[in-house]
């Protein structure tokens, strides 16, 4: 800074007032991202079929704040729509579903992917399933859902491993569309959008 100083046409202020401009950004930034995801899961209510792809894609709204504001911030939005989600959202499985895997998974991914590739394809795979059986015992007996599995009778088994092979398909398309979604936010969004307004 000192150095920076005696440069000519430096300005101490400028530069305070930029910095200071840069943090007011990033809370900005978190303060709508979280708007923006609680309106997508609101979103779950109004249009059928969406309980899963709204939360989705509250998911990939985390993205931008763990680009421009760091991971923990991230988590702090991650975490504070999970507990409003909780309390003002009425579908349950959306809430449910972003809380357990589609809210923080999107910010957990590139550490997973630091792993060798088939060791992060198996830890892919083994969250999924476990997430998946969670979430159904959860809906099963904390929310009381009732039970998709009790009208297949003996051909309910089968259901089980169907649906799995089903959601892991889903959970991995998933999973290479936020890597394009990455992309194209580092690519195009950052610096054609975002760098124009901030």
């Amino acid at each position: 800074l000192f150095l920076m100083a005696r440069q000519p046409g430096f300005d101490p202020a400028a530069s305070h007032n930029s910095r200071q401009m840069k943090k007011s950004t990033q809370v900005a930034l978190g303060g709508l991202s979280s708007a923006l995801c609680l309106l997508l899961m609101f979103m779950t209510g109004l249009i059928p079929f969406s309980s899963y792809i709204f939360p989705a894609l509250a998911g990939i709204v985390l993205i931008s704040v763990r680009e421009e504001n760091g991971l923990k911030t991230a988590l702090l939005v991650y975490a504070a729509t999970s507990l409003l989600a909780l309390l003002i959202i009425p579908d349950r499985e959306a809430v449910m579903m972003y809380i357990m895997l589609l809210g923080y998974y999107p910010l957990a991914k590139p550490w997973i992917e630091r792993l060798a590739r088939p060791l992060s394809i198996l830890f892919k795979l083994l969250l999924f399933n476990i997430v998946v059986v969670a979430f159904y015992y959860v809906m099963l007996f904390v929310f009381g859902v009732p039970d998709m599995l009790e009208g297949w009778g003996d051909f309910g088994r089968y259901t089980v491993a169907v649906i799995l092979v089903i959601v892991n398909f889903t959970l991995f398309m998933y999973d290479y569309l936020l890597t394009q979604a990455l992309h194209i936010y580092r690519g195009w969004f950052r610096p054609k959008i975002l760098r124009k307004i901030i």
